[in-house]
């Protein structure tokens, strides 16, 4: 057997990379404030970035950088000194796209491992070998590829390390090298300034006829066509874990620390009991998954082209089955109470689940609630408030309490 598959989170802040390596990813992708494809998330200052890595390490984890990037040239030429800085914080490797930045890279810190971003579309094996007879130690394979197209790449480059996306959101545009943001809001995609245009409600009009809307469909309120379903291959992980690939990628670096707990816990659970021999049901890890936003799910490319049962021609909007309510941090011995950071507004005498970095979740009451001075309250309305929850077991730091919709909602 070969070395176990990694799983690898998005780490868009230093909160959710220390909930992705509490609740089981083996390593975590972050940017800095440059060069990255996420300017929407919150992004790491040297200083951020330098705390994540030592905290990745300190837990036996790795942390890679990503300067994934198309770059033009009033960009290209701040990347060594970019690069320099980072690479002091420690980072285990750098995900690039841009040619010129893996030059960089080979040029002033040859030491680093680079890893070929999904970016650059990598769809057959001698695209692999090319990447990696430059340098690359791993390739990041591109969306479009079924399970038989992966098992042939491992077959014919047994020496380089493979990663594929496994769960998160899909873009309409090959491999995300998408031009429809830059040309309907000014805003580019390949410079990690998305403004998501796949996800627009469309209506269709004739030349000679401005002004005059017809659906697309029979939906008065137009189609959503280019709106894919996200990602997720957690039933099928034992034929990618057997196909050799070195890392399963879960998207999401502009997600909530909920959903990158949520998710990296289902995935790790899930590999686990392949690994050990008790692969089973899958349904409770479907159920975990589900109970953060998504847009419903389908498997992609994995057994072939997709049709159109993998888009949402109805809506855009994330189902939301369940709302992240607090964050346990910490338990104070002296008084029996569980100390929480609320993060929604929650009150006495709700049924809530608490999620734990290991373990089952746990379903119960809330009692009587604590504001800081002690006095006692009815609700916790203040998002960050910080409240003592009375009857309620010592709970791990990190662990996520967690309410069920009334209804499923979209937003």
């Amino acid at each position: 057997m070969n070395r176990k598959v990694e799983l690898l989170a998005p780490a868009g802040n230093l909160e959710k990379l220390k909930m992705a390596v509490q609740y089981g990813a083996d390593a975590v992708y972050l940017a800095g404030k440059q060069f990255g494809l996420r300017t929407a998330s919150d992004n790491f200052s040297f200083d951020e970035m330098r705390e994540g890595v030592a905290y990745a390490h300190a837990h036996g984890k790795k942390a890679y950088l990503t300067m994934n990037i198309i770059a033009h040239n009033d960009s290209i030429d701040q990347a060594e000194p970019f690069l320099l800085e980072a690479a002091e914080t420690g980072i285990d490797g750098v995900i690039v796209s841009d040619p010129g930045i893996f030059r960089i890279i080979r040029k002033v810190r040859p030491d680093l491992p680079i890893h070929i971003s999904t970016q650059t579309s990598t769809t057959n094996y001698q695209t692999v070998a090319f990447w990696h007879e430059l340098g690359a130690k791993r390739i990041v394979l591109a969306r479009e590829l079924s399970l038989k197209e992966i098992q042939e790449i491992r077959q014919r480059n047994p020496g380089v390390e493979l990663e594929v996306f496994v769960h998160g959101a899909m873009c309409i545009s090959y491999s995300g090298r998408c031009l429809l943001s830059n040309y309907m809001a000014g805003r580019d995609a390949n410079q990690g300034d998305c403004a998501h245009p796949c996800r627009w409600r469309y209506r269709l009009v004739e030349e000679k006829r401005p002004g005059k809307y017809y659906p697309i469909e029979e939906d008065s309120t137009g189609t959503f066509i280019f709106n894919s379903k996200d990602l997720c291959l957690l039933p099928y992980l034992p034929e990618l874990i057997q196909s050799g690939v070195s890392s399963l990628k879960i998207e999401g670096r502009v997600k909530s620390s909920f959903y990158v707990a949520t998710v990296v816990k289902a995935y790790r659970e899930a590999i686990d009991a392949w690994y050990s021999g008790n692969w089973q049901d899958v349904r409770p890890w479907m159920e975990e998954v589900g109970t953060v936003s998504n847009r419903d799910f389908t498997t992609g490319f994995l057994f072939g082209k997709p049709g159109p049962e993998a888009h949402n021609y109805a809506t855009s909007s994330y189902i939301r089955r369940y709302d992240f309510i607090g964050l346990v941090t910490g338990y104070e011995e002296t008084s029996g109470m569980l100390v929480v950071e609320q993060r929604n507004h929650f009150r006495t005498g709700e049924a809530i689940e608490v999620l734990p970095p290991k373990g089952p979740v746990v379903r119960l009451t809330l009692g009587e609630i604590y504001d800081e001075d002690g006095n006692r309250i009815e609700a916790a309305p203040h998002p960050q408030m910080k409240v003592f929850l009375a009857g309620l077991p010592p709970f791990p730091e990190n662990s996520i309490l967690r309410r069920r919709a009334i209804e499923d909602r979209e937003d």
